[in-house]
């Protein structure tokens, strides 16, 4: 695991740290990622929704038979991270099945609350999971956006 810059001192969650997050997504990719007992775990996400502002809430699908949904549906706490379009690898590590996702050359290391924090990223968050998808309902998980870094330089994944 290598260092974040901003990790120790993230700012609190507001309304514009979720819209200065957005604002770099552009219907991007994103890498969502869980600490489970076995360790972390995380997904490409391509159906990464801003739900509120005010309070700062998003949402993401995730299909029950991925090799996530155990942990992420259990989580209490998720990470956001949206991918630079310097990040094809990065993105396609974590689509891939029965990858290990967090070895190397994967730089990250544990950030608030436990979440695996990815290095190099254009924007992460660190949100509180609200409500881990409808019973019988789509996979969608709502979470609740807690603090995070703001956006650094370069464009979207698309």
């Amino acid at each position: 695991m290598t260092a974040t810059p901003g990790l120790t001192a993230s700012p609190l969650a507001t309304a514009d740290l979720l819209r200065s997050a957005f604002r770099r997504h552009a219907a991007g990719v994103a890498v969502i990622t869980a600490r489970g007992d076995a360790g972390p775990v995380g997904f490409t996400a391509t159906s990464l929704t801003s739900v509120s502002t005010e309070p700062p809430l998003l949402s993401f699908g995730i299909g029950t038979g991925s090799s996530s949904w155990p942990t992420v549906c259990e989580a209490e706490y998720v990470g956001v991270h949206v991918l630079g379009e310097h990040q094809q690898d990065l993105a396609t590590t974590f689509a891939r099945s029965g990858a290990d996702r967090f070895a190397a050359p994967t730089a990250w290391r544990e950030g608030p609350e436990g979440v695996p924090v990815l290095d190099g990223v254009l924007a992460w968050l660190v949100c509180r999971v609200v409500a881990p998808g409808p019973p019988g309902g789509p996979p969608r998980v709502l979470a609740a956006v807690l603090l995070g870094a703001p956006p650094g330089a370069g464009r979207p994944r698309q």
